[in-house]
């Protein structure tokens, strides 16, 4: 049975993905790529958007996508070190 996702990797793996699709996705897209439930990802994304990590922004036809904030990219960066310094521990 594969490992359940911490709260910290599902956020990961979500700003990482609008960072990896040259930083704009719309919510079909990354619904996909974070393998979430549709209620799970609603949560995630109201609480990332509440926050300030994720902007959502709608085009003049009703499209919807979503960034990263420079709050976003500082997450990723930060998580980067903090992951770096447990391997480097070995926990």
């Amino acid at each position: 049975m594969a490992k359940k996702r911490e709260r910290l990797e599902v956020i990961h793996d979500m700003l990482s993905v609008v960072r990896n699709n040259k930083n704009s996705i719309g919510p079909t897209r990354l619904l996909r790529f974070s393998n979430l439930s549709n209620q799970m990802f609603k949560e995630y994304t109201d609480e990332l958007t509440d926050k300030g990590f994720l902007q959502e922004m709608t085009e003049k036809k009703g499209k919807r996508s979503y960034s990263l904030t420079e709050k976003g990219f500082k997450f990723l960066q930060e998580y980067q070190v903090i992951t770096g310094f447990i391997q480097d521990f070995g926990l």
